[in-house]
C-alpha cells in the first residue's frame, strides 16, 4: 500500500479501514486533586465511556473515554464545514486546548478545511503565558481561535485587552457544528504547510517553524525506525499536545501505527507525577517518554504506597527526549522502579528540535543495553575537546543520544564562526538536514535565512543550525548545551546546566536554577537560584547565598558576581521545562526580579 501523502490522506485511510477501531483512550482522574472530563457536544456521536480503574493511594479514580477513528473524521468533517463556511482555507487557526479529544479533532478539523491549525498553550493566569499567546497571534496573524467554553471567557478578555476584539473565539465543546457530509477533500500537496509549530522559546522569543505535510509525514518514519514500533504497540504519555514531542509523539504517531494512544491530561502529571506510571501500568503502555526533569519528579515524588501499586514491566521503550539527558537520572529511576518491573534498557536517549519536527538523532530501541554514561575530562570540554577523564581532575558525566535514525538525516559537527565541518571529538553547533526539517520559520525570511538552508565551508548545503553545540564520538551525538546560554569566563567555555546541577545538590530546599552570563563579553555569572521558604524552615538566606557563590568557585573556579535568593515559580520555563536563560537575563537586567535575598561582589577581570 502506497504511503499516505498527507495527514487527511492518514486520517481517511484509518477512518475508512477501521471506523470503529480506538484512536484514543483519554484518561481522566476522580479523587484527590483529580477533576474528571465534561460530555463534549461537537455534533458528532458522544465518545464511549469505559469501565475505571482505581489507582495507587492519592492517584485517584481512573476512567477513560475512547475516541474512535470514524469519530474523530466525522468531527473534523464538521468543524471543517463551520471553518470553510467562514473562507478560512490558508488562515491560520490558534488551538488553545488542554483536553487531548478536543485538540485532536481542532487540529484535523483545520487540516481538513486546508486552514493552518497552530497550537499553543492554553492562559494558565500567568503573565508568561498570556504574553505567549497574544504573541502567537500577532505573528501568525491568526482568523480563528479554538478553546473550550472553560477557557472561552478568560481567552476572550485577554483578547479584548489586547485590542483583538473581532477576533472570533469559538468553544469547541460548547456549539453545534453542521453535519459533515458536504465536506469535500481539499486538494493538498505533500509540501503544502500543514502546522504552524512554535518554538518553546528557551532562548529567544517563539518562533513558528513551517512544518509541510511531508515533513510530519517523513518523521513518523523516523519515529519507526528509532522506536521499532509497529501495529501491537501502544504509546501513551502526559506531554502536552501543542509542544513537538506530544504532537509528533504522542498525538500523531498511534494514528501512522493504526494502534491507540493513551493521553492523559498534562496538569496531572504536574500534580502528582506517579499518575503517569499509572496510566502506563493501568493501560498496558508499551511507549512513553518526556524529558529528563519528568523521570526525576517521579523518582523524587512517588511514594511507597503508590509503588506497590504499580507494575512496569511491559514498558518497552522510556524515551528521555530533552536536553540535558542525566545518567543520573536515569540511574536514580530505575533503581527506584526496577523493583516494579522497570527495565534500564528501556531507556531511549534521543535529541531534536521543533526546526526538525522532532526527532533529530536517537539511540534505537532494539538496542536493549542500557544507555552506557561517558566520563570526561571537564577541562577539555570548555575548550572544545571530547576527552577521557584524568585521574584527580574535574570530569563531566554526558549521555550520548544515539545517532541519525535514517541516512536521511544528516548531520555535521560544524564551527559556528567559519562554517568549518569538525571532526569526531571536537565540540561545534549541530548541523542537521532532511525531510522533516521545516521550511523556515513564518513571515521571518531574515531567520529563515540564517538558519535554515545553511553551506559548510566545504560547500555541503541543506542545513539546519541547530543553535545547540555536541560532539560525535564514535558516530554517536552527544549534546553539550545551547550556544546562545554558553557563558565565556576568560576563555572558558562553561555550560550552565552544569553548574546549576552541582547547586541544586547544596540544599533539600533548593528548587529550579538558572545561570547565566549578565552581558556578553563581561566576565558577571549570574545565579538565580530558587528556595521554599516558610514557617517551618528556620533559614539563614544570607548564608546559603554565600554558600551557593563558594560552591561555584570551588567546583568551577568562577565567581558568581550575584545570587539571587527567590521564591519558588520565579523561573521561567519554556511549556517542555526548559530553562528560559535568556528571559531571565533580561529579568535580571531589568531590575524586574524580586528577590528574597541578593550576594553580590566584585566582577572577575
Amino acid at each position: 500500500m502506497d504511503a499516505p501523502r498527507t495527514l487527511i490522506d492518514l486520517l481517511l485511510r484509518r477512518s475508512e479501514g477501521n471506523p470503529d477501531g480506538t484512536a484514543y483512550l483519554l484518561v481522566e482522574r476522580s479523587g484527590p486533586d483529580g477533576a474528571t472530563g465534561t460530555a463534549e457536544r461537537t455534533g458528532t456521536t458522544e465518545p464511549t465511556e469505559q469501565t475505571g480503574t482505581t489507582g495507587p493511594a492519592g492517584t485517584g479514580d481512573v476512567r477513560a473515554r475512547s475516541l474512535s477513528y470514524g469519530e474523530l473524521d466525522l468531527a473534523a468533517r464538521a468543524l471543517a464545514c463551520w471553518l470553510l463556511d467562514r473562507r478560512m482555507a490558508g488562515q491560520r487557526v490558534l488551538i488553545l486546548l488542554d483536553d487531548a479529544g478536543l485538540f485532536a479533532k481542532a487540529l484535523f478539523g483545520c487540516l481538513y478545511a486546508g486552514a493552518v491549525p497552530t497550537p499553543c498553550p492554553a492562559p494558565n493566569g500567568r503573565r508568561s503565558a498570556d504574553e505567549r499567546v497574544l504573541s502567537i497571534v500577532k505573528d501568525a496573524l491568526v482568523s480563528v481561535v479554538l478553546t473550550d467554553r472553560e477557557s472561552a471567557p478568560s481567552v476572550s478578555r485577554l483578547l479584548s485587552a489586547a485590542g483583538r476584539t473581532g477576533l472570533p473565539c469559538l468553544a469547541l465543546d460548547d456549539i453545534e457544528l453542521p453535519p459533515g457530509e458536504q465536506w469535500r477533500r481539499p486538494d493538498l500537496d505533500p509540501d503544502a504547510l500543514a502546522v504552524l509549530q512554535y518554538t518553546s522559546g528557551s532562548t529567544r522569543d517563539p518562533r513558528g517553524a513551517r512544518l509541510t505535510h511531508r515533513n510530519l509525514l517523513a518523521n513518523q518514519g523516523e519515529l519507526v525506525e528509532l522506536l521499532g514500533t509497529g501495529p501491537h504497540a501502544r504509546v501513551g504519555g502526559w506531554l502536552p499536545l501543542h509542544h513537538d514531542m506530544g504532537l509528533s509523539g504522542l498525538l500523531l504517531h498511534p494514528l501512522w501505527l493504526g494502534t491507540t494512544g493513551v493521553i492523559m491530561p498534562t496538569a496531572d502529571f504536574a500534580r502528582r507525577p506517579a499518575r503517569w506510571l499509572h496510566t502506563i501500568s493501568s493501560y498496558g503502555v508499551t511507549v512513553s517518554g518526556g524529558p529528563d526533569i519528568a523521570y526525576e519528579l517521579c523518582t523524587r515524588k512517588t511514594t511507597d504506597e503508590q509503588l506497590a501499586g504499580l507494575d512496569l514491566s511491559g514498558w518497552q521503550v522510556a524515551v528521555n527526549g530533552s536536553e540535558p539527558v542525566r545518567a543520573e537520572t536515569m540511574a536514580a529511576f530505575a533503581e527506584r522502579f526496577g523493583p516494579v518491573g522497570f527495565r534500564p534498557d528501556a531507556f531511549v536517549p534521543a535529541y531534536g528540535l521543533a526546526e526538525s519536527t522532532l526527532l533529530t538523532a536517537g539511540r534505537r530501541a532494539c538496542v536493549r543495553q542500557a544507555p552506557q554514561p561517558h566520563r570526561v575530562d571537564a577541562a577539555a570540554l570548555e575548550h572544545g575537546e571530547f576527552a577521557p577523564e584524568v585521574p584527580g581532575r574535574p570530569v563531566r558525566t554526558l549521555v550520548g543520544c544515539g545517532a541519525p535514525v535514517t541516512p536521511d538525516n544528516d548531520m555535521r559537527i560544524v564551527d559556528p564562526d567559519s562554517g568549518r565541518v569538525l571532526p569526531e571529538d571536537r565540540v561545534g553547533e549541530i548541523w542537521t538536514r532532511g525531510a522533516s526539517v521545516a521550511d523556515g520559520y513564518w513571515k521571518r525570511p531574515l531567520e529563515s535565512r540564517s538558519t535554515f538552508g545553511q553551506t559548510t565551508a566545504d560547500g555541503e548545503t541543506g542545513f539546519l543550525r541547530t543553535g545547540d553545540l555536541g560532539v560525535l564520538h564514535r558516530g554517536e551525538l552527544f549534546v553539550t548545551g545551547r550556544l546562545r546560554d554558553m557563558v565565556v569566563v576568560a576563555g572558558r567555555n562553561l555550560h550552565p546546566q552544569d553548574i546549576e546541577h552541582r547547586i541544586q545538590q547544596l540544599s533539600g530546599l533548593f528548587g529550579a536554577t538558572a545561570v547565566f552570563g549578565a552581558e556578553p563579553g563581561r566576565n558577571r555569572v549570574v545565579v538565580v537560584q530558587e528556595v521554599r521558604v516558610g514557617r517551618r524552615y528556620d533559614l539563614d538566606l544570607a548564608a546559603l547565598a554565600r554558600e551557593i557563590r563558594a560552591c561555584v568557585a570551588r567546583d568551577f573556579e568562577v565567581r558568581a558576581t550575584h545570587v539571587q535568593l527567590v521564591r519558588p515559580g520565579t523561573i521561567r520555563r519554556t511549556s517542555s521545562g526548559k530553562i528560559q536563560r535568556a528571559a531571565m537575563r533580561q529579568l535580571f537586567l531589568a531590575g524586574r526580579l524580586p528577590a528574597l535575598t541578593t550576594v553580590s561582589g566584585t566582577p572577575v577581570r
